[in-house]
């Protein structure tokens, strides 16, 4: 017998976004998208998506892969060392790293930094000196931290250490970033007591994941932004897909549900809020971010 024809994915051009919105956190320019990275971007605008954060993983990501983006002035970047290749954090690493952003001003944050426990092959004490040197660092840019925070499953030991070392840093109440933020109501609730935003992924649409969904019932629209953190975490309907820019309105279409909003409403905002965050420039035409 054969099997029934499963229903096709909704497109995301589907969704009629109004052109503003922002990917905060995208990873375009690792190798999976060497195939087709221009026809990605152009997707995006197509799809709203007015401008993206590219986040290099490390000073040498940096230096290869900038080259990508010259024709795409719609694209921001971030810039830090993960935890996971927390050991490449040597002084070294850190002065490269400075002079990339005083050369360039599409730099406009230091991260992904933080801590990440789910591996246990990351040694703890050398994530933390990792973490505080890029936050000292992020200080004397006076740029704010886009923050990287996983723990094991039913673990927050993470979540504890790293607010614990963003206190100690001296980050309460400044601008900061919580990226692709994964925890409950309880945890939102910490992260917004210290005057800091969140961005919020595709896996608020998984059907498992009412923690989250109540966590962005509390968390205020103002202090939200969105991000796919392509590749990975596509939401509802491609789950399991690899995720781009242009499927980050389903994230905004989930968040609106849980809100009660318009999925327009929602993507306008989280985009002004991405704006304002990371210092960009007003919207350009649809037309002038193309290359």
């Amino acid at each position: 017998m054969s099997k029934k024809n499963k229903a096709p994915r909704q497109e995301p051009e589907t969704l009629a976004l109004p052109f503003g919105g922002v990917d905060s956190h995208a990873h375009l320019d690792l190798d999976d998208f060497d195939a087709d990275r221009e026809d990605i971007l152009a997707r995006a605008r197509a799809c709203g998506v007015a401008n993206v954060g590219n986040v290099f993983l490390g000073p040498e990501a940096y230096r290869k892969n900038r080259p990508y983006f010259d024709a795409h002035p719609e694209v921001f970047f971030l810039l830090g060392i993960h935890p996971g290749n927390a050991d490449t954090c040597t002084d070294e690493a850190l002065a490269d790293m400075r002079r990339a952003f005083a050369e360039d001003q599409r730099l406009k944050a230091v991260g992904e930094i933080g801590l990440d426990y789910y591996w246990d092959d990351h040694p703890r004490q050398v994530q933390e000196k990792a973490f505080r040197a890029q936050l000292k660092l992020a200080a004397e840019l006076g740029l704010p931290p886009v923050i990287h925070c996983r723990d094991k499953t039913g673990s927050q030991d993470a979540f504890e250490d790293t607010l614990r070392l963003l206190r100690e840093e001296g980050f309460s109440g400044r601008d900061l970033l919580w990226h692709c933020f994964g925890g409950d109501a309880q945890q939102a609730g910490r992260v917004l007591e210290h005057g800091w935003h969140v961005s919020i992924p595709g896996p608020v649409s998984y059907a498992r994941n009412e923690p989250l969904r109540e966590a962005v019932a509390l968390i205020p629209l103002e202090r939200m932004l969105i991000e796919t953190d392509c590749p990975y975490l596509s939401a509802e309907p491609w789950r399991g897909k690899r995720n781009h820019p242009a499927l980050a309105g389903f994230t905004a279409a989930c968040i609106a549900e849980v809100k009660g909003l318009a999925p327009a409403d929602v993507w306008t905002a989280t985009g002004d809020n991405a704006r304002r965050f990371f210092t960009l420039s007003s919207i350009a035409r649809r037309e002038d971010t193309a290359p």
